[in-house]
């Protein structure tokens, strides 16, 4: 019998390695995995490329993970949200790296990367410097910048629902990059508020089928980044 829910956010994080790639679902708070992040800072793994839509905020989350010194390089769209503070000053002492990528280009590498493509044209920063370095076409008198598929080790993803099959429902724009991550990891990890029955989904409003999910873990009350960061709150 398929079964893949696991025990804890820790056993869900047990294997994953120093030197990872890791994408983390989440646009700031919303979708954002925060049990399975501090389950990883508590692992130790070190030397990570984390891909997510930000660098974190506060101290807990992301910005934890980074604050921690466990990730070499951020691949992301907004390095400095409102109460992004670790990033910036870890990126000014020149203590992490920063790859800048467009928000629309970033969701679309991710995709293309699950979908086995390896690169695409887009005329997203043509003209601009986020194109230095990379190769230009020209289509229809516009020029095009060529971009790489994402792909990664492991994803973390929040969902709203899920089963022992790795069926997947999410909870409205909390769903943002996490089905296309899902798509693009060779493991895919995910935290669900709710663990139901297979079956108890609707086949027709399963948002990420159970293909692309290998590991389920049931966090019944997850915290709100908001509200930590509001109290001051930092992990560990």
């Amino acid at each position: 019998m398929i079964n893949k829910q696991v025990a804890s956010v820790a056993e869900a994080v047990a294997d994953i390695r120093d030197g990872s790639t890791v994408m983390i679902s989440g646009f700031g708070e919303a979708g954002s995995p925060i049990e399975l992040i501090h389950a990883l800072i508590d692992q130790g793994a070190r030397d990570l490329v984390v891909i997510n839509n930000n660098a974190g905020n506060g101290f807990v989350g992301l910005a934890a993970l980074i604050a921690a010194g466990r990730v070499r390089k951020v691949i992301c769209s907004y390095p400095r949200s409102s109460n992004s503070e670790v990033f910036q000053q870890l990126y000014r002492e020149g203590r992490i790296e920063l790859e800048l990528v467009p928000q629309g280009t970033l969701a679309e590498r991710i995709r293309a990367g699950g979908a086995g493509i390896p690169a695409f044209y887009t005329p997203t920063a043509a003209g601009t410097p986020l194109a230095e370095g990379k190769e230009v076409r020209e289509f229809n008198g516009r020029p095009h910048v060529l971009e790489y598929g994402l792909t990664a080790d492991f994803a973390l993803v929040k969902a709203e629902r899920g089963d022992r099959l790795g069926n997947l429902v999410y909870n409205k724009t909390a769903r943002n990059f996490g089905p296309i991550m899902c798509m693009a990891a060779k493991t895919t990890i995910v935290q669900v508020r709710h663990f139901v029955a297979a079956g108890e989904i609707d086949p027709e409003v399963v948002v990420t089928p159970g293909i692309f999910v290998d590991r389920v873990v049931h966090v019944p009350n997850p915290a709100q980044e908001s509200k930590l960061v509001a109290e001051g709150v930092r992990y560990p």
